[in-house]
C-alpha cells in the first residue's frame, strides 16, 4: 500500500488502446492460409468454448486444445507450431490506435496511468509489453480474469482519491460505476465491435463521457472529467 494519489487513470487495452479486432482478423487469415478454412473454423469453435469456460479470451489455450484434438484425429501437424509463433511474435505496436501512446503520456501529466485489462497470464502481458503500453504506463499493469470483480485489489495496488476508467465496454463501465459511485468517472470510446454495437449501447446506461476514438483524449479537457467531483480534485488539476 502506498499513499493515495489524487487521480488514477485506468485504461483498458483491447479495442480501447489496441485494435484487437484487426489482430483477430489477421489471425483468422493466417489460420486459413496455414491450416485451411475448415480447420480454422474448428479452432474458433474451441476458442469460443474455452472463453465460456474461463471467462476470458485464451488464444494460446485454444491452440493447445485444437492441437490435442488434431493429433488424436490425424496425428501430429508441424504447421501448428507456427501458430504460436505468429501470436507471440505479432507486431502489436502496429495495431495501437492512432495517438494511443500520446493519450497515456498526456494522462501521466494529470495523475497515474494504470493499464487495467482482462486476459490470461501469458499472452495478454506479452501483448501489453510488445505494444509499448507497458513502458508508457511505467510498468503499472494489472491483468485479471474479470477486472470489474477485482476493484478492491485495484484500489489496494493503486490507491487514489478519484479514478477515471476508459473502456470500450459499457457493461464494464456500468458495473464499476455501481461499485465505486462518485469516486469513478467513466469514459467510453465508441470503437471496436463492442463499442459500435447498438445493442450494447441500448442495454446499459451511458458513460459519464463518450468519445469517438481514444485519440480524442489527447485534446480533451481532462479537467472536465473531474469538473463535478469536488473542489479538492479540481484544485489539484488546476496545478497540472
Amino acid at each position: 500500500m502506498t499513499a493515495p494519489h489524487d487521480v488514477v487513470f485506468l485504461l483498458d487495452v483491447d479495442n480501447t488502446l489496441l485494435d484487437n479486432d484487426s489482430i483477430i482478423a489477421d489471425l483468422q487469415h493466417h489460420l486459413e492460409r496455414e491450416i485451411g478454412a475448415a480447420s480454422a473454423r474448428q479452432y474458433w469453435k474451441m476458442f469460443e468454448t474455452l472463453r465460456i469456460e474461463l471467462g476470458y479470451a485464451d488464444y494460446l489455450g485454444a491452440l493447445q486444445r485444437y492441437r490435442s484434438a488434431a493429433e488424436q484425429a490425424h496425428g501430429d501437424d508441424p504447421r501448428l507450431l507456427r501458430m504460436s509463433t505468429f501470436l507471440i511474435d505479432y507486431p502489436f505496436a502496429d495495431r495501437l490506435y492512432p495517438r494511443a501512446l500520446d493519450v497515456v503520456r498526456r494522462l501521466n501529466g494529470f495523475g497515474r496511468t494504470v493499464i487495467l485489462s482482462d486476459g490470461d497470464v501469458v499472452f495478454q502481458p506479452r501483448k501489453v509489453l510488445r505494444s509499448g503500453l507497458w513502458d508508457a504506463a511505467c510498468g503499472r499493469v494489472l491483468i485479471y480474469i474479470h477486472k470489474e470483480q477485482m476493484l478492491e485489489s485495484v484500489q489496494r495496488h493503486f490507491p487514489a482519491r478519484h479514478y477515471v476508467m476508459v473502456d470500450d465496454k459499457l457493461r464494464i463501465l456500468d458495473t464499476m460505476k455501481k461499485s465505486m459511485g462518485h469516486r469513478l468517472t467513466t469514459v467510453f470510446p465508441r470503437q471496436g465491435h463492442y463499442g459500435l454495437d447498438p445493442a450494447n449501447a441500448a442495454a446499459y446506461p451511458a458513460a459519464d463521457f463518450s468519445i469517438e476514438r481514444i485519440g480524442d483524449l489527447v485534446d480533451f479537457d481532462v479537467r472536465a472529467l473531474l469538473g463535478r467531483k469536488g473542489d479538492e480534485v479540481r484544485a489539484i488539476l488546476e496545478k497540472s
